[in-house]
């Protein structure tokens, strides 16, 4: 009994010990080589790797259809990236973050027209590296 209560204490202390500030670690170069080349195609407005980069279909705000297609995306550019929040602008700076329930995901928070952090940007590991996978406002 009292092996068991040490073997979970030690358990709780390890998994205490592996929570972090939300910061994807820096180690993770995949994460990097892609966010890099992903802020700098939407820097340039480069659409075309934008969409090369993206799982379809794009889950957007609630209310807003989801972007099914690399056509939609195309076509519905400007609303994901320069609609509540500058993308380009706020992915300059923007570092990537991670929840450790979701370890293959991360995200971005950019401010709106108010300054508040609330539009996310969701990004996945897929099979074949890291993808834009959705666009919400957490005030929505």
């Amino acid at each position: 009994m009292t092996s068991r209560i040490l073997i979970s204490v030690l358990l709780l202390s390890i998994i205490g010990a592996t929570q972090t500030s939300g910061y994807v670690p820096q180690s993770d170069k995949s994460i990097d080589a892609f966010w890099t080349k992903f802020k700098t195609a939407v820097s340039k407005g480069d659409k075309n790797t934008v969409a090369q980069m993206t799982i379809f279909p794009v889950t957007m705000p609630y209310g807003v259809p989801s972007i099914k297609t690399r056509a939609a995306l195309l076509s519905r550019y400007k609303q994901v990236f320069n609609g509540e929040a500058n993308a380009a602008k706020c992915f300059a700076s923007a570092k990537p973050h991670s929840d450790l329930p979701r370890a293959r995901e991360f995200e971005i928070g950019c401010a709106n027209g108010s300054g508040e952090e609330v539009i996310i940007y969701r990004f996945v590991l897929t099979k074949s590296g890291w993808k834009f996978k959705s666009l919400d406002n957490i005030n929505e």
